[in-house]
């Protein structure tokens, strides 16, 4: 598709200098009309008034829209139930987000007979790859649009350059900010700054979801969390929507300064990057899911559900949600989740979730094998050719 053939374009927008330049730049670069799109998606930000923003700089129309309960019911909950961390500690706020906004946007091109849809994603990160691939996967004939590997802009002087000279209002100073931040309802992520030196501790402004631990209550707090086929359904005993859930969750562990961590990650597109994270729904949420499974779900299946966990967190981060093999093993986990139903009880306590109690109705738990009081349930002369039969290979092995 050639640029004279792109009459009408998606941007995903956000309202702050990055979006509102490049809505004019395809204006202007393109000769095209812009359709605006910005995703309610739990960031907690005022979302009043971005449409106008976006009409007034140019936009023929501006889809404001909360999308909260898809996010968390879809995206959100699917992969906790496949119990999904990245390098073993990132739980893929950021990445979860964007397969979202990609369907949605695709979704209203087809709706507004757009040919192409732009992302504000610059050439170093990741997101471009998620946008993409994800547009790619639902709609492979609609052009891509990646302004930041397109223009000559490279710096935030020569954005506010372009905007004054478009007439895009930017409040100069409150635009500027400490750290490259991205939040939804699942975490907020912190990087650039002192972050860029991965020897710096993180300043006091890396905290918005969390309390340092420091000031996280001197008492702990118990919450009890109800699961449903590997979905959590209530806290507390109260019945929530999967949104209500998270939001939930996110008060009482970032109350507790729970789900903050610190890592160096491996970036898809080959570099290293420092991040702070802070997932403190998420974090409780995972390891109350993960301690369930621990009385309900079969050894094998728990097992091989758990060499799975690295690739599947891996096809999240790279941007393959809608790639055949991440539904392919969806499939597995969401099988593998029939009888993860019943209670966990859990203790917060200064940057900690500490499974205390679990019960299922369909725990594999047999009190009366594992007790270490006298009984018939089971038979320890029984280890003696058990272990033996075992060992032939080793003794062979080192013979």
């Amino acid at each position: 598709m050639s640029t004279k053939d792109i009459k009408k374009v998606v941007l995903a927008y956000s309202g702050g200098l990055d979006t509102s330049v490049i809505l004019k730049w395809l204006m202007v670069t393109y000769g095209c009309e812009v359709v605006t799109f910005t995703a309610d998606l739990g960031q907690e930000e005022d979302l009043d008034g971005v449409d106008q923003k976006a009409l007034k700089t140019g936009a023929v129309k501006a889809y404001v829209e909360d999308l909260q309960e898809e996010f968390a019911r879809d995206y959100i909950f699917p992969m906790m139930r496949a119990g999904a961390i990245y390098e073993g500690r990132y739980l893929l706020g950021t990445s979860i987000a964007r397969p979202l906004i990609a369907k949605r946007m695709v979704e209203i091109a087809r709706a507004e007979n757009c040919q192409a849809v732009a992302h504000g994603a610059t050439g170093k990160g990741n997101d471009q790859v998620r946008f993409e691939l994800s547009t790619m996967a639902l709609a492979p004939d609609i052009k891509i649009i990646a302004p930041w590997r397109e223009w000559d802009m490279g710096s935030r002087t020569a954005l506010l350059n372009f905007a004054a000279k478009h007439g895009i209002p930017m409040h100069t100073d409150a635009s500027r900010k400490e750290y490259s931040m991205d939040r939804n309802m699942l975490h907020c992520s912190f990087e650039g700054g002192e972050l860029e030196d991965p020897w710096c501790e993180p300043g006091p402004g890396a905290h918005i979801m969390t309390v340092p631990v420091e000031q996280a209550p001197n008492e702990p707090e118990y919450v009890v969390i109800d699961f449903e086929r590997g979905d959590a359904v209530a806290v507390n005993g109260e019945k929530m929507t999967p949104a209500g859930i998270v939001k939930t969750l996110n008060r009482l562990g970032g109350k507790h300064g729970i789900g903050r961590v610190d890592i160096v990650e491996n970036r898809f597109v080959g570099m290293k990057c420092r991040g702070v994270y802070e997932t403190p729904g998420g974090t409780i949420l995972h390891i109350a899911h993960r301690d369930l499974e621990a009385i309900c779900m079969d050894r094998e299946v728990m097992h091989m559900r758990d060499s799975f966990i690295p690739q599947y967190a891996t096809m999240v981060y790279n941007g393959f949600w809608f790639a055949p093999e991440r539904e392919t093993l969806q499939a597995y986990i969401d099988k593998s989740q029939e009888k993860v139903t019943g209670s966990v009880r859990l203790k917060l306590y200064k940057g900690n979730a500490v499974p205390v109690g679990r019960k299922s109705p369909f725990s594999l738990y047999s009190q009366a094998i594992a007790t270490f009081e006298e009984g018939a349930a089971y038979n320890h002369a029984d280890a003696t050719g058990f272990i033996r039969l075992n060992g032939l290979r080793i003794k062979g092995y080192k013979a």
